[in-house]
């Protein structure tokens, strides 16, 4: 496919608009390029745009049109991951699983990537259940893991969270395609086992000292208020304040 000349309808007219943004004091242009029209995104090129990101069905170039160097946002560069550690406080027992496809089959946290809309809580509830059959309830925010140039995250900074959920069910209906193995494992053991992945010996730990001592201590909790934009709302997460002071 031949790279559009300058001369080109497509350049020409991009041409013309952009002159004319520029008189009318407009700082940039977002253009939004579908995929079956990928060809236009060399015509882009020619008059200065540049990628800022692209999806299934388009992508999209930005060209700075104001003062000084660029000041548009770059697109988001972190992976959001969510597991969940379902606690049955009656037997001191913790949902684990080993991963299929892994060279070291350590015990971990069922858990997966967070979808785009998807509040953290759902996704450990929902993961939880396709990994396990298991159904629970989001409680707490346990832990947040954070780390840069992640092979599994292409590269990108990733976002590991992991939080504490109840169970409604019990009976374990694991999924054969991504679980080796699945049980109920008592915390204690979790806690002191070599056979666990190190950040969830460190979590089981800090469960455990939760259960024995009260999740006041450990819970980070999640609370809903109005956003600045009517009509939407977001979620907090915390630790839990005295009433005293949430009424202030």
């Amino acid at each position: 496919q031949q790279r559009p000349s300058p001369s080109s309808p497509a350049c020409v007219s991009l041409a013309g608009a952009v002159a004319r943004w520029r008189e009318e004091g407009h700082v940039a242009v977002w253009l939004h390029v579908p995929i079956l029209q990928s060809r236009l995104a060399a015509a882009a090129a020619s008059q200065g745009f540049a990628f800022h990101h692209a999806e299934q069905g388009s992508s999209t170039l930005t060209l700075w049109l104001g003062e000084g160097p660029s000041r548009l946002p770059g697109y988001a560069t972190h992976q959001l991951g969510v597991a969940g550690a379902v606690l049955d406080e009656s037997t001191g027992k913790v949902l684990v699983v080993q991963d299929r496809n892994k060279t070291i089959n350590a015990w971990k946290f069922p858990g997966g990537l967070s979808n785009p809309g998807e509040d953290i809580g759902d996704t450990a509830v929902r993961e939880v259940f396709e990994e396990t059959g298991i159904k629970s309830e989001f409680k707490s925010i346990l832990s947040i893991r954070q780390q840069h140039k992640h092979p599994g995250a292409f590269g990108k900074s990733d976002m590991y969270i992991i939080c504490r959920l109840e169970p409604s069910s019990f009976t374990i209906s694991f999924c054969q395609q991504e679980c080796l193995r699945c049980e109920w494992m008592d915390l204690q053991e979790l806690a002191r086992t070599r056979q666990a992945t190190p950040i969830t010996s460190n979590v089981a730990k800090l469960l455990l000292y939760g259960y024995r001592e009260g999740f006041d201590k450990i819970d980070i909790t999640m609370r809903e208020f109005p956003a600045v934009y009517t009509g939407l709302f977001y979620k907090l997460y915390h630790r839990e304040l005295p009433e005293s002071y949430r009424n202030i």
